[in-house]
């Protein structure tokens, strides 16, 4: 469970698709005069080096966030555009943010951000660059329920578990549900693969069935390589802000154009 290292997938499209709508949802949640909560359960390390050994060994950034960059496939006023030339400005030209640094960019000083990261080094890199959070190194679903409601108590959840484990479909449902229950009013987002195997829909069907009104978006992609199992990427965003769901329509559109 300890495993997993994003450094080798950071700026893969899975992570366009993700990072454009969680920067519309932050934009969006930042431009009213209230202060808000971050909280993401699995944050990894918050900042990458496309030319990384590990980025270089998969080339995953370069069929995602380097195409779409060279290619235009997002406006430069789009949110996250805006994000990763504020990352990049700071840190060079081949620096991805990961979602901690893309929220970051966007929270103020009186909004509060909670960080969750068990691996040791990724935590370790992860202190490194997010000095603007209160960072947990434990598990990122304790972190949530020890957290929640959190103060502000309105904000945005961000779940982005690695799956490592098969039983985290089977798991993620009740963790948000209970979630849910303590902040009716929070924006909870959850990422998930779509692989091969379709393992990711008995969950989803779950979700639809637990949150009907919830933003359910979807893109496909053919795989980064021979034999790699992710073929597409999900969003599920119950409390999802005004405007989320036509610019999911959008970005799958987008997908659907260029991929």
């Amino acid at each position: 469970m300890l495993s997993y290292q994003h450094a080798y997938h950071a700026g893969n499209l899975a992570d366009l698709h993700k990072h454009a709508l969680l920067a519309v949802a932050l934009d969006y949640l930042t431009r009213k005069d209230k202060p808000l909560s971050y909280l993401e359960t699995h944050a990894g390390r918050g900042l990458y080096d496309l030319t990384g050994a590990e980025a270089q060994k998969t080339q995953e950034a370069a069929q995602g966030i380097a195409r779409a960059t060279v290619e235009h496939w997002l406006p430069q006023d789009h949110p996250l555009m805006q994000a990763l030339r504020a990352v990049r400005d700071l840190r060079g030209a081949q620096a991805y943010p990961g979602s901690p640094l893309i929220a970051g960019h966007f929270l103020r000083h009186e909004d509060k951000a909670h960080l969750a990261e068990l691996h040791p080094a990724e935590f370790q890199a992860l202190r490194r660059v997010a000095g603007f959070a209160t960072l947990h190194q434990q598990d990122g679903f304790a972190m949530a329920q020890a957290v929640c409601p959190p103060d502000p108590r309105r904000g945005l959840l961000l779940i982005d578990p690695s799956y490592e484990v098969k039983a985290d479909y089977a798991a993620i449902p009740r963790q948000i549900g209970l979630i849910a229950r303590k902040w009716n009013v929070g924006v909870i987002a959850l990422w998930y693969p779509i692989l091969t195997d379709h393992r990711h829909m008995g969950m989803t069907a779950q979700l639809v069935s637990d949150f009907p009104d919830a933003l359910l978006s979807e893109v496909s992609f053919s795989p980064a390589r021979p034999g790699h199992s992710m073929i597409g990427s999900g969003m599920f965003v119950l409390n999802a802000p005004w405007g989320l769901a036509e610019h999911a329509r959008q970005i799958e559109a987008m997908f659907r154009e260029r991929t």
